[in-house]
């Protein structure tokens, strides 16, 4: 049996919503804001890995009029949406390869090449907040 919209909608926003937790840290290192951590890198890019396959089969089209932040061009620009999806998941695939490498600058650049990532795909798919 397909999954209620609601159900997909909760999905996704909770799979975003950890998306989230692991990045902030990563983010605040990338920014100089908080101190660099090898160790919490290394973890939250695994994690990070994992997550950003999991919100997108919860953007089924029966979703589309349900309460949440994704604008109509997440399914008017079907192809769009994938290729933002598809650039997620490779720029944290490239982050955990660099935290492999252990060179802190080689991996702050390629966090900073995430963090574009995921505000591109909010500036054209997630309504403001």
């Amino acid at each position: 049996a397909q999954a209620k919209p609601e159900t997909l909608v909760k999905q996704r926003q909770a799979a975003m919503t950890l998306q989230g937790k692991y990045w902030g840290p990563l983010g605040g290192m990338a920014q100089g804001k908080a101190p660099y951590d090898a160790t919490i890198v290394a973890r939250n890019a695994g994690y990070l890995e994992v997550l950003s396959k999991l919100p997108w089969d919860g953007f089924n089209a029966n979703t589309q009029g349900e309460k949440s932040a994704a604008l109509p061009e997440v399914w008017k620009d079907a192809a769009g949406f994938k290729a933002a999806q598809d650039n997620l998941q490779s720029e944290v695939v490239k982050l955990v390869a660099a935290t492999k490498g252990g060179d802190e600058t080689a991996i702050k650049a390629q966090l900073g090449a995430v963090g574009k990532t995921c505000g591109g795909c909010h500036e054209k798919f997630r309504q403001k907040q």
